[in-house]
């Protein structure tokens, strides 16, 4: 675990019922934060060493600010947040789920199922679930960020959600179909979460359609709505969907190093536009092509939406499993937009992963 003073460490493993939340740079409760690390060439700051610098985003912060220190530490926003993960966890519920899992942990063949990174993390009361694009995070026993995820750019999007709602969100993990590689469900949680049960048990829809769509309400009534398809859909999320149904274009930023990439598509009634550069605001920036970064989000350029989630636009993940978390929340569509320096454009020609075969 990460270095901390044994008081400080007592204190925040020390989680009371009912507060289970996302927990901000702060260290006070936060009902969502997006954390984007930066690429490992970005100039360093003070204190995070190369590779593990962020800037850090909530509903009070104004616009992105510089992390609390290092993404490794549990005095930051993540480290905090996924603290009672390695505590006493018997009142607790939670998931973890990736598709790279740590460890090599989990389903065998991991290809099969959603391309899909998240933590569930409940007690009787709500708690809250972390959106992510990092491989082999969370580690099960003990907090620490992999080795593997310092050279490239990451977001993880948290938000804290009162009880009634991981129903829903169960519902959508059933289309998503995600790697569960740890997992304590027990008791009241089996019995009111049935749809968290099958997903702990490797099971997914079996009926069309195939998409999945449902409004969440936060804890402070901040609406989100999650997008959700499973493998059989057959289609990319952003341009086969989620354009259409947010009536928006969107600017689309993702991991542009697998194979089978999809090029910009203008051949809808919306755009949905591939980002090749990134710029945070500042003179001291940074600034860095999307080669560079492995986080998921898109925004939609005219507003009001913002969304972060775990899906590439690549061929492979037409039809694969895999979701987004969007808002029209004005603080992270004003902290989003801004970040699109440069985008590659299209001739409405849309290319078809048939003819790229």
């Amino acid at each position: 675990m990460a270095s901390l003073s044994p008081l400080l460490l007592a204190a925040l493993l020390w989680v009371p019922a009912g507060t289970l939340t996302c927990y901000g740079d702060s260290g006070q409760p936060v009902d969502w934060f997006v954390v984007y690390k930066l690429p490992a060439h970005s100039r360093p700051g003070a204190g995070a060493p190369t590779g593990l610098r962020y800037k850090y985003l909530d509903e009070g912060s104004g616009g992105w600010r510089d992390g609390a220190g290092s993404i490794d530490s549990l005095e930051g926003a993540v480290g905090r947040s996924l603290l009672p993960l390695y505590g006493n966890t018997s009142q607790l519920a939670f998931l973890l789920y990736n598709d790279q899992p740590p460890n090599n942990s989990g389903t065998r063949n991991s290809s099969s199922r959603g391309h899909t990174k998240g933590v569930l993390l409940l007690d009787k009361e709500g708690g809250f679930w972390l959106i992510h694009s990092v491989p082999r995070f969370p580690p099960s026993d003990a907090y620490s960020w992999p080795p593997n995820a310092h050279k490239y750019g990451q977001t993880l999007l948290c938000v804290s959600f009162p009880f009634d709602q991981f129903s829903k969100i169960g519902r959508q993990l059933n289309y998503t179909y995600p790697n569960v590689y740890a997992h304590k469900l027990e008791g009241i949680f089996i019995k009111k979460l049935p749809d968290l049960e099958e997903v702990v048990n490797g099971h997914h829809v079996r009926h069309r359609p195939w998409n999945s769509s449902v409004t969440l309400t936060s804890k402070a009534g901040t609406i989100f709505q999650s997008f959700a398809k499973f493998g059989k859909f057959g289609d990319d999320l952003y341009s086969g969907w989620l354009a259409e149904a947010l009536g928006s274009n969107l600017q689309v930023q993702f991991w542009q190093h697998s194979p089978g990439i999809l090029s910009s598509n203008c051949s809808g009634a919306q755009q949905v536009l591939d980002v090749t550069q990134i710029a945070f605001p500042g003179p001291a920036g940074p600034t860095f092509n999307t080669t560079d970064d492995h986080s998921k989000w898109c925004v939609a350029p005219e507003g009001p939406w913002a969304c972060v989630g775990d899906m590439n636009r690549n061929c492979g993940e037409e039809s694969r499993g895999g979701g987004i978390l969007c808002t029209r929340l004005s603080a992270l569509w004003k902290a989003f937009q801004p970040l699109v320096k440069a985008w590659e454009p299209c001739d409405r020609r849309a290319v078809s992963c048939l003819l790229k075969a």
